[in-house]
């Protein structure tokens, strides 16, 4: 996939890489307690992976395969500005994209060779999203719609000078596994494995493409997505361009909102491109936590984790990242304007 070496330098800047009758899964219900701001979903077996129906299926989400769960709570939407900044004033945390820029540290999961950039651009601050003039001939070529940002973070989520005053009810961005792993640990919970999110996700339908069902002509109204031409023109047909604020969109029949779309959602595992073929020789994985290790021919000089959910910027022409099967690997030191998480709890029995 082609771009420009200033583009891959500006990615490791801030250690970035992308870059009627319903069926139901067999689950276990039992009335468990309330938890502030979470959902209870039930334990339960499930297909884990796309539908041979799903023409949008990449090959990393196939083949599918029996995953068991235990019960577990999860957040009802993603971390909000308002519930992260409260761990901000607790802790004093400084994000990722906040932080000095350690060129050696760039320069090791960089290939060999690679000059260092202007010390001009060697300061704090992470990718945002530029709408382009015109069509574009790839559109895997990310290096044409994204641009490192310098003060651009969760605070200033839209770049220097942009603020989260009135988006107090939208999802943070610009947050990197440890950003998400460091307010778990303060909030005493965990990100979910991707088997976890996956089986939330459905909301205990079976082999559909969406959380509401198979038909993508009711995108707008159940997910915040790029409506248009992408990455030229967005008709906001679901009445946004970019992040909207948690509960806009109907839940899924758990009770979970905006689980597709809106922006990207962090998960436990590691990204290796073999491991669901892996999962082939299993008649049934219990709780799995997913790959043991990392691996991404595309992308040799970093561990990625995978992340899941989609954002405000899939649309069908390119990723349609909606589908509740969809997955994509990510540096964990990611942040991006189109990147939080939801956070789940269990009880010992």
């Amino acid at each position: 996939m082609p771009k420009s070496s200033f583009f891959n330098i500006c990615l490791f800047l801030s250690l970035l890489v992308f870059s009627c009758q319903k069926e139901k899964a067999k689950t276990t219900r039992s009335v468990k307690p309330k938890v502030d701001g979470m959902v209870w979903i039930p334990a339960g077996i499930f297909e884990m992976g796309a539908s041979e129906s799903d023409a949008m299926a990449l090959s990393h989400e196939k083949p599918k395969h029996a995953v068991k769960v235990d019960g577990f709570y999860m957040d009802e939407t993603e971390v909000t500005n308002a519930q992260f900044s409260k761990f901000i004033e607790a802790t004093a945390y400084v994000t990722t994209a906040e932080r000095p820029v350690d060129w050696d540290l760039i320069k090791s999961q960089l290939p060999p060779g690679t000059p260092k950039p202007h010390d001009s651009l060697l300061k704090p601050g992470s990718l945002l999203f530029k709408k382009t003039k015109q069509s574009v001939p790839n559109l895997y070529d990310f290096s044409q719609w994204w641009r490192w940002s310098i003060g651009a973070n969760w605070k200033q989520p839209h770049g220097k000078g942009s603020s989260i005053i009135g988006r107090e009810n939208h999802p943070v961005v610009h947050i990197s596994f440890e950003d998400a792993l460091s307010y778990c640990q303060w909030a005493g919970r965990r990100l979910p494995t991707e088997a976890e999110w996956e089986y939330a996700a459905r909301g205990g339908k079976k082999n559909k493409i969406y959380f509401w069902g198979n038909l993508s002509n009711s995108l707008s109204k159940y997910v915040n997505s790029w409506e248009g031409e992408f990455p030229v023109n967005n008709t906001q047909a679901d009445g946004f361009e970019k992040s909207a604020p948690v509960k806009t969109f109907p839940p899924n029949d758990f009770g979970l909102y905006e689980i597709s779309g809106n922006v990207w959602e962090w998960t436990s595992d590691w990204y290796n491109i073999n491991y669901y073929e892996s999962c082939r020789k299993n008649s049934l994985t219990n709780n799995p936590n997913g790959a043991d290790s990392a691996y991404n021919p595309n992308n040799p000089y970093i561990e990625e984790k995978v992340i899941r959910g989609g954002s405000f910027l899939c649309n069908d022409s390119y990723c349609a990242s909606y589908r509740v099967s969809s997955r994509m690997a990510t540096d964990p030191n990611t942040s991006l304007e189109h990147l939080g998480f939801r956070t789940v709890l269990v009880v010992n029995k």
